[in-house]
């Protein structure tokens, strides 16, 4: 069973850290996003806000 997970302020901030700079290396970008829009912190947050971020977050319980 897969359910939502609310992200902490820290793996937010590594989530997109992180896809940003594959980004930036030339990653493909899996979102639709303005032609003014060249900032990859800019674009990562929009794809995690669209929740297609391809990163997942393990927890050890």
């Amino acid at each position: 069973m897969v359910t939502h997970m609310m992200y902490t302020r820290f793996e937010k901030a590594r989530i997109i850290g992180a896809r940003a700079l594959q980004i930036s290396y030339g990653a493909p970008v899996l979102v639709d996003y303005p032609d003014d829009m060249l900032d990859p912190i800019d674009i990562a947050m929009l794809e995690y806000a669209k929740g297609i971020i391809p990163i997942t977050v393990v927890r050890n319980q």
